[in-house]
């Protein structure tokens, strides 16, 4: 069984109903966010590159339409006209770590109709969790003022798949570090990890235990002081890295209380203890905004440890995000349920300095001062362009986010950054829509 089954029963359906009616045409489907969430003045597109692989690898094979035919109890044999589906389309889609507007299309598939439609809810799932998980990232960096941002998340992601996914996000946007070991290796990111209070509570005292950790890990040390009595234990640790050398380089970790009160006073202790160049870390239940109130706060805190908060983006678990057809055999479709109206066509979004964006028709002449956000990234289900690069990612978020507008980046109350239609999409979407109605809709009374 192959990857090829993460799919809704409905898709297997339609799929199968395209193929016995020979409807096989090219169809582009678009994907995108119909609107942010309340707290985000925009998202970072991310998710493209795990989309490129799935294709680039998806065949339907005797495995898959035997499952397949199992969920639908049905013969196998009923389902062999899936067998040995590959994609062998074109993918358009923004670059991952670019800022992505709500209405702006993420990417857009143009593939056989049974194809793209088949591969509908492993696209959807992720690019919506990614994109998601990186925007959430973001806030947290922009929050944090230039302050190290480090990835805690693994222990209470959605499945570890999502804790690579997290690490892997959060360096792209701007992270510092991941406690994930795998992640770490795997993306070539700096590992990064203390202690647990269980460690201080198997020994005898705080001391012991600091010393015991010293003394087996050379180099600079991270102690947990919380654990009983913040205070005594920042002096625990003072006393320790003192008796043993260890100050530079070297951080005690506040993990709960007042967060801003406490880094007040272990600073005090540790200056007073001659130890002004260990750092402070803090850490439990921290996000953008829990961040953004200890910097506003002055908090002399040196590095924030984020984890469930931001791991399972928990203000905005989910976005609303669409995968709709939008041209099929050379015909522009267009959806008109309420508040779910799409817009037909192929698209490209023109992108002027200050991130002004306008989203307009795929074969429009690029307008003076801008640049297109899609780009083709794979063709005849083969990869097209160099596999996408973390670091580079990373420029074109930094990039981006510099452009734009101040109140977009507000971590209480953004103002979020709109997108304007250009002349050419509008004048085409109200065609389409004049079409339906007089087509579709009005031999049965309807102009709905």
């Amino acid at each position: 069984m192959s990857d090829a089954t993460t799919t809704d029963l409905y898709e297997v359906t339609m799929a199968l109903s395209y193929l016995h009616e020979g409807m096989t045409q090219p169809a582009t489907f678009s994907c995108f966010v119909r609107a942010l969430p309340p707290e985000r003045g925009f998202l970072i597109a991310a998710g493209a590159e795990t989309v490129l692989d799935f294709l680039a690898g998806f065949t339907v094979g005797h495995e898959d339409v035997e499952v397949f035919a199992e969920a639908l109890q049905r013969p196998t044999r009923d389902l062999a006209p899936l067998l040995g589906m590959r994609f062998t389309g074109e993918v358009r889609a923004v670059p991952e770590g670019r800022v992505v507007l709500a209405g702006e299309p993420l990417l857009e598939i143009t593939a056989p109709l049974p194809q793209a439609q088949l591969v509908e809810s492993f696209v959807l799932n992720h690019l919506t969790h990614q994109t998601a998980i990186a925007s959430k990232c973001i806030r947290c960096v922009l929050a944090a003022r230039g302050r190290p941002v480090v990835d805690f998340s693994l222990r209470r992601t959605h499945g570890t798949a999502a804790a690579l996914q997290v690490a892997r996000l959060g360096a792209m946007t701007g992270f510092a570090g991941t406690s994930n070991v795998a992640a770490a290796h795997a993306e070539d990111l700096p590992a990064v990890g203390t202690m647990a209070h269980s460690y201080i509570e198997a020994f005898e005292d705080e001391e012991a235990a600091f010393t015991a950790f010293a003394l087996c890990h050379p180099g600079p040390v991270t102690f947990l002081v919380d654990t009983y009595d913040t205070e005594s234990g920042v002096a625990a640790a003072a006393r320790v890295l003192n008796g043993l050398g260890r100050g530079d380089g070297s951080a005690i970790r506040l993990d709960s209380g007042d967060l801003a009160e406490l880094a007040v006073r272990a600073r005090s202790i540790l200056n007073n203890a001659g130890l002004p160049q260990v750092r402070i870390i803090a850490s439990g239940g921290l996000d953008e905004c829990s961040v953004h109130d200890l910097v506003r706060a002055g908090a002399p805190i040196d590095v924030y440890a984020v984890g469930t908060r931001v791991g399972v983006s928990a203000d905005a678990p989910s976005l609303d995000s669409a995968y709709k057809l939008v041209a099929y055999d050379g015909r522009p479709v267009m959806k008109l349920s309420s508040a779910k109206m799409t817009a037909p066509g192929r698209k490209q979004v023109f992108r002027r300095p200050g991130c002004h964006d306008v989203i307009g028709l795929a074969d429009e002449p690029l307008p003076a001062g801008s640049t297109p956000l899609l780009e083709t990234l794979m063709r005849d289900g083969v990869r097209s362009a160099p596999r996408g690069r973390l670091p580079d990612a990373r420029r074109r978020v930094v990039a981006d986010v510099a452009e734009l507008p101040a109140t977009a980046r507000y971590i209480r109350s953004p103002h979020a950054v709109r997108p304007r239609m250009s002349k050419r999409l509008s004048a085409l979407t109200d065609r389409v829509r004049r079409r339906i109605e007089r087509e579709v809709l009005a031999p049965f009374g309807s102009h709905n």
